[in-house]
C-alpha cells in the first residue's frame, strides 16, 4: 500500500545536484484505476494503482492512499505500450532528498510543465502522515486533490 502526502513547492532547496536523482518519463494507459508506464533511468515499470478497496474514512483524510503493484517491463514492451497511452508523456527529474527519517521525492517537471514542482513523502501509516511537519520550502498541501495527480496532468 502507498500512503503519501503531496505538496506544491515554494522554493527549490539549495544544492540539488548533491542528491540522488532519477530521470523519469511516464504515461498512462488508464486513469481510474491508474495503469502507468514508467521509464526510470534505464528501468521500465508497469504500475497498477487502485483506491477502490479503501474505507471511506481513509478517503476523507487529506492523504494519498492507494494499493500499488509494480511489475518490470522490457524496453520493447514499454515502447509498444507507450503507443497506446492516453494524453501526453510526463517528463521530470526526481530528486531523493533525506528529511528526518524519510525521503522527500521532489519532482522537477520538464517540457510543457517547466517550472512546476511537486514534493511527495511516503509514510508507513495514515496516522504518521497526519503528524508530518513539512520543511519550510514546501508550499500548499495538495494531497488528495486529483488535479495534482500525474495521470490528471498527463491528460490536461
Amino acid at each position: 500500500m502507498e500512503i503519501e502526502k503531496k505538496y506544491l513547492v515554494k522554493q527549490l532547496p539549495e544544492n540539488l545536484a548533491q542528491y540522488e536523482k532519477w530521470e523519469i518519463e511516464q504515461c498512462y494507459l488508464c486513469a481510474d484505476p491508474v495503469v502507468r508506464l514508467r521509464k526510470k533511468n534505464d528501468e521500465y515499470i508497469l504500475t497498477y494503482k487502485s483506491r477502490n478497496f479503501l474505507d471511506k474514512a481513509i478517503l476523507s483524510e487529506k492523504m494519498c492512499v492507494a494499493e500499488e503493484v509494480e511489475l518490470p517491463l522490457t524496453k520493447e514492451a514499454y515502447e509498444h505500450l507507450k503507443k497506446k497511452a492516453d494524453g501526453n508523456s510526463i517528463c521530470k527529474t526526481r530528486y531523493l532528498i533525506p528529511y528526518k527519517e524519510k525521503k522527500i521525492e521532489l519532482d522537477v517537471f520538464h517540457g510543457g510543465r517547466e517550472g512546476f514542482y511537486l514534493a511527495e513523502i511516503e509514510f508507513d501509516s495514515v496516522e504518521e502522515g497526519k503528524k508530518f511537519s513539512p520543511p519550510s520550502w514546501f508550499g500548499e498541501d495538495v494531497s488528495g486533490d486529483y488535479h495534482y495527480t500525474n495521470s490528471y496532468l498527463s491528460l490536461h
